[in-house]
């Protein structure tokens, strides 16, 4: 028979594991139905709206859409964000931005805050049904292991539009990053635009590559985006991908990052809201 003080602390845990579910659960259920209302919306307004309208009304509903779901997500207390360094790039002009690629929120982090955005998203996501719709409708780009992809990408910077391209092309399986794809580098040297890096930080591997939606993380989950180096274009794309790999490995791999200080405590955007 357990006493009752002993009883309390298996109750609190019970108690966190259940609120873990809830919010995790309802989480994913509520994003997939939003973007399943959205993706409807948007198979008629790609017929009811000419490409180049459509592309900004796209990214625009897009971009606000995943801001609304990180804040609904930061009331819960499960999940903190720190995202304004984002908020530079915004207006800054045609840039290749190249996250490294922790979890699947990764693209949904940087897209809410940046509204003018073209995204290179694997085919299968695009033919989805739940996300395929807004998808096209915002000119993202299919990454048929790049085939053709490149062409569209300069296209879009040459039209004055950001471009979010992961240069690992999945996420990362080998800390701190995966090998390096050569697509960020080919398209900077054919469009002559700039490769900006940006690095997230997490406190915590929930929806990284192989994590089972049924394990519930520890609560709070923190997650910090940080401006990185940016690399002009370079004819020799082999050196390009060597050097960007090992940048973003060294400032990955640095001891006083977000996983061993726990610098989100007080994070420097809790509301998503500013700006």
């Amino acid at each position: 028979m357990l006493l009752q003080g002993s009883a309390t602390p298996i109750i609190r845990t019970g108690l966190r594991a259940a609120y873990g579910y809830l919010v995790v659960y309802s989480g994913l259920l509520v994003f997939g139905l939003m973007c399943l209302i959205w993706s409807v919306v948007a198979a008629f307004l790609g017929y009811a709206l000419p490409e180049e309208r459509g592309k900004v009304v796209g990214r625009s509903i897009t971009s606000w859409g995943f801001r609304c779901y990180l804040y609904l997500s930061t009331l819960t207390g499960a999940i903190r964000f720190d995202l304004g360094a984002l908020d530079a790039l915004r207006g800054a002009g045609p840039l290749i931005i190249a996250p490294n690629h922790p979890s699947l929120l990764d693209a949904v982090m940087v897209l809410s805050r940046l509204p003018d955005v073209a995204c290179v998203m694997k085919a299968k996501l695009i033919d989805n049904p739940i996300y395929g719709a807004s998808a096209r409708l915002s000119g993202y780009i299919r990454n048929d292991d790049f085939i053709g992809a490149p062409t569209q990408a300069v296209q879009n910077l040459r039209s004055g539009s950001q471009l979010l391209l992961f240069p690992e092309g999945t996420r990362t399986t080998r800390a701190p990053i995966n090998r390096l794809k050569g697509g960020a580098a080919l398209v900077s040297k054919r469009s002559g635009v700039p490769i900006q890096t940006v690095l997230i930080e997490t406190t915590s591997p929930f929806l990284s590559k192989g994590w089972p939606l049924y394990r519930i993380p520890p609560m709070p989950i923190c997650y910090r985006v940080r401006l990185g180096r940016r690399f002009m274009p370079r004819d020799n794309l082999r050196e390009m991908v060597a050097e960007l790999e090992a940048y973003l490995a060294s400032e990955l791999g640095r001891p006083d990052g977000i996983d061993a200080a726990g610098i989100l405590a007080q994070p420097h955007n809790p509301r998503l809201d500013e700006r």
